[in-house]
């Protein structure tokens, strides 16, 4: 049994699965007018080295819904910003809060974090990963679709954390998973390991069309993530021709749904008419950012 939630990969396909059913149990209580405070009287510490919309909203939102309190720590606030040890941090919070989110950039920051902590650490994002954002994501297609057995996953545009995640997570749940970028800007190498052992359940591609093909669900993010602001124009050469579009419809399957983990950049990642076209599934996928984190938060910090 897990006590953190650092990556996808921490997660077993029954574990994943119990996790959705509890936020589908949550988000229907929380559509029903119906309290759950699973978590009355504790706190949940955020620390944000990376700017936020949607992880500071759904984790504060959703610990009030759950009865605790979420505490706000910028790096400004915190002496880790001036370069105290991160294990002295870890062990110094443990003694004050019940669970630890952090978003930050490096993905050992969170490891280490959770090695000296004694208290349970939730990863809201780092380059390497998004495990939260993810978990959502298939919450949102087991609604849409009903499940994930059969169904290929298709993921467009750079090969981030974004990618890391989704990869993972599609193919431990038992879908097909494909995946379209350019040389130069792949997932991670552990993850392309890890998918190996999944054989012709995976595909690496730089052929958008061909990773397209069939999809039932398609993925796509922004070309430049936080912090590579600088590479901007770099990196919108790199990726012209990778968007999700009305050739790249054409070749998925008839039904098939449009994921975007947002902020979106319109006719560069994604067009305006297909993002408007399925603006219900990926604002609903906004939304299950909260019922998933919560869920995650019960799962973690309801255990005492």
């Amino acid at each position: 049994m897990y006590n953190d939630l650092l990556k996808m990969a921490d997660l077993s396909k029954e574990e994943i699965n119990d996790i959705l059913n509890l936020a589908m149990q949550l988000k229907y209580e929380t559509k029903n007018g119906i309290e759950h405070k699973h978590l009355a009287g504790q706190t949940l510490g955020m620390i944000f080295q990376k700017a936020s919309t949607r992880t500071r909203v759904s984790f504060e939102t959703g610990m009030y819904q759950l009865g605790g309190q979420a505490l706000f720590l910028s790096s400004r606030d915190l002496q880790i910003g001036r370069g105290e040890p991160v294990e002295d941090t870890a062990r110094v919070l443990s003694r004050y809060l019940d669970g630890i989110m952090i978003r930050t950039f490096a993905q050992k920051e969170v490891e280490d974090l959770a090695e000296y902590a004694s208290i349970p650490i939730i990863n809201g994002l780092t380059d390497y990963c998004h495990p939260c954002q993810v978990l959502a994501d298939l919450q949102t297609i087991r609604e849409f679709k009903g499940g994930f057995d059969g169904l290929k996953m298709c993921y467009i545009g750079d090969g981030n954390n974004m990618a890391n995640s989704l990869i993972v997570g599609g193919l431990t749940v038992g879908m097909n998973v494909s995946v379209a970028c350019p040389e130069g800007y792949r997932p991670d190498s552990q993850v392309l390991d890890f998918a190996k052992a999944y054989g012709g359940a995976f595909k690496m591609t730089d052929n958008v069309l061909e990773a397209a093909q069939g999809a039932d669900v398609l993925f796509t993010d922004v070309w430049a993530s936080m912090g590579q602001e600088d590479e901007a124009e770099k990196r919108r050469l790199a990726f012209k021709g990778y968007q999700i579009n009305d050739a790249v419809m054409d070749v998925a399957a008839k039904d098939a749904m449009v994921q975007h983990c947002l902020p979106a950049h319109r006719e560069e990642e994604i067009t305006a008419k297909v993002f408007e076209a399925h603006a219900n599934e990926i604002f609903e996928e906004a939304e299950n950012r909260l019922h998933a984190q919560k869920a995650v938060m019960v799962k973690l910090m309801g255990k005492k």
